[in-house]
């Protein structure tokens, strides 16, 4: 049986590793000494130093995703984004984060995994905000939850990695309320006009339009 403590070590090991070490120079070897523990101990948990970093920065990413219930699409949003914000400046995720997106571009594995391990159960966690607002009329019901899910990582994501600018409050509030899913309806169509949510939603064919204003 695997030893919780024994467990725990070794995870605080390899994201202090990556810190230091990045990708490329962490090792089972340099993870082991670390940890205090034989490399029988990892190779009882991981076949190999690329399933060890995934299962450890998957469990890191995938913990620190809200699950808001706030009973508004809105404050959803907000918590979402405030907690995205948190994760991707996180002391430890800050500086792992750039060397997974460059091992990412030399190898499609890595990649892979990101998208897989992290990105995919992240999203998941979100899709209900989309789906409680839809029944509760917030959003209509042929909303693009897929186009809402990508506003709702986007913004803060660009800010912080592509652009590298620390936000303020007022970006993220920014950001929840107008580019994570606020759909409008496009001008002409049936949406646009009046009637309520459940009249609407037997309405079709409807083009519905995500605001894409940022802050």
């Amino acid at each position: 049986m695997l030893q919780p403590d024994v467990t725990q070590a070794i995870t605080e090991a390899v994201l202090d590793e990556f810190v230091d070490m990045g990708y490329g120079r962490l090792s089972m070897e340099t993870v082991a000494k670390r940890a205090g523990v034989g490399k029988s101990a990892l190779y009882r948990r991981w076949r190999s130093k690329h399933e060890m970093i995934s299962a450890v920065v998957s469990e890191f990413g995938v913990s620190r995703a809200p699950e808001p219930d706030t009973g508004t699409l809105r404050g959803d949003l907000r918590e979402s984004v405030q907690a995205g914000y948190d994760w991707l400046t996180h002391p430890r995720f800050a500086r792992i984060l750039p060397d997974l997106i460059a091992e990412g571009a030399r190898d499609p594995e890595p990649a892979e995994d990101m998208r897989s391990s992290i990105g995919g159960p992240r999203r998941e966690l979100a899709r209900p905000l989309f789906e409680r607002a839809v029944k509760r009329g917030e959003l209509p019901a042929d909303t693009d939850v897929e186009l809402g899910l990508d506003l709702l990582a986007a913004p803060i994501y660009g800010r912080l990695v592509v652009r590298r600018e620390p936000p303020d409050p007022q970006f993220l509030d920014g950001s929840s309320s107008t580019c994570s899913a606020r759909s409008t309806p496009a001008p002409g169509t049936d949406y646009a006009r009046s009637g309520s949510p459940a009249t609407r939603s037997m309405r079709a064919p409807r083009r519905l339009r995500f605001s894409t204003k940022c802050g």
